[in-house]
């Protein structure tokens, strides 16, 4: 496997102390990349309450996103320590991803843009009816839903508007909302073959959370076509 030095090198970036640098920048082709630890699931690169020498030349990395218009790019590392306590990579993925910046009450995160890091979005989707009292909260994930590629190529032909509501993220959000989205099933599981294998234009709709957990208020979860039914009709009343 190739070293972190080999790999931030080959893409022309650089930095000021291999050592203790976790942010590089090329002023050629005007990008600066962050590696973003496995364990900061919401994209948190830089924290102002860090220290260290790295902090300094971070902070001007950030900056240059900001103010002089340079792409932000991450690459995925693995996080662990030394007997010590200190953090250290146990291993990282060469690949640039692109991501926007946000900061927000002195953090700054990388958000947008598909990435193979494990994504924490809430598209789980409880179950009324498997609740008993005393019983444990039993989480139902649809599979089909969190399939990496089934989802891109849904997201690419709907886009990451709402199918019913037409709620973007990003128009009410800006960049925090960026590329945000539920991505829903229309089979329901129990209807599903061993040999089924997912449309996902025709059997994925991107859906907002709020969209999403209403179709799930009923079992089987209802057609979508039906809650846009629903919601044309409360708009229908509400107009009257």
């Amino acid at each position: 496997m190739t070293s972190r030095k080999k790999f931030i090198e080959s893409v022309g970036a650089t930095c000021k102390n291999w050592n203790w640098s976790w942010s590089f920048v090329n002023h050629d082709e005007k990008f600066v990349v962050f590696g973003l630890w496995d364990v900061h699931e919401d994209g948190l690169i830089l924290d102002e309450k860090w220290s260290g020498p790295s902090r300094v030349q971070s902070l001007e990395h950030v900056q240059l996103v900001s103010e002089e218009g340079y792409q932000l790019k991450i690459f995925p590392m693995e996080f662990t320590t030394t007997e010590e306590g200190r953090a250290k990579i146990k291993g990282f993925e060469p690949v640039l991803i692109d991501k926007q910046l946000v900061k927000g009450s002195g953090k700054w995160y990388a958000v947008g843009s598909e990435t193979s890091i494990k994504s924490t979005i809430a598209e789980e989707v409880q179950t009324p009816e498997v609740y008993t009292e005393g019983a444990t909260t039993t989480i139902s994930v649809n599979a089909y839903e969190r399939n990496p590629k089934a989802r891109s190529a849904c997201l690419k032909h709907y886009g990451y508007q709402c199918f019913i509501c037409n709620f973007n993220f990003e128009r009410f959000y800006g960049k925090l909302g960026s590329k945000y989205i539920h991505v829903h099933h229309e089979v329901s599981l129990s209807e599903l073959k061993k040999e089924y294998e997912v449309d996902p234009i025709n059997d994925l709709k991107p859906l907002c959370p709020n969209c999403h957990a209403m179709i799930h208020r009923t079992h089987p979860p209802m057609a979508v076509q039906e809650l846009i039914e629903i919601l044309n009709d409360v708009r229908k009343s509400d107009n009257t």
